[in-house]
């Protein structure tokens, strides 16, 4: 029990177990994800849509080139298994379910837009 005991104070004063910290004191108190978000927007800023866009085509050819030419769908593949994982059976279904409803919206607003 004495090694739980130093789990739970050693989470005191660190925002819970999720590690992230407030923002609205020193710069101390940021934690490591709000400063990925932070420079991300001023990168974002600086390059203007177009630059951020190509930015993130680079990466994704970096990526490529690195772990071969299925690797966002690899990612992609992984990042669906967690999250049906997070979900589950009921939840995934429903988030399928929203995602067709979703679907014929966009092609009903397409179709009128022909004027169909």
């Amino acid at each position: 029990m004495a090694t739980n005991d130093r789990n739970q104070s050693g989470n005191q004063g660190r925002g819970g177990s999720s590690g992230s910290r407030s923002s609205t004191g020193s710069s101390g108190d940021m934690s490591v994800r709000e400063a990925g978000q932070m420079g991300g927007e001023v990168r974002k800023e600086q390059l203007g849509p177009e630059g951020y866009s190509d930015l993130g085509r680079q990466g994704v050819e970096a990526l490529r080139e690195q772990r071969g030419p299925d690797a966002m769908s690899e990612i992609g593949r992984e990042g669906g298994e967690t999250r049906k994982q997070q979900l589950g059976p009921e939840g995934y279904s429903e988030l399928g379910h929203k995602g067709g409803q979703r679907v014929s919206e966009l092609v009903e607003k397409g179709k009128q837009s022909e004027g169909r």
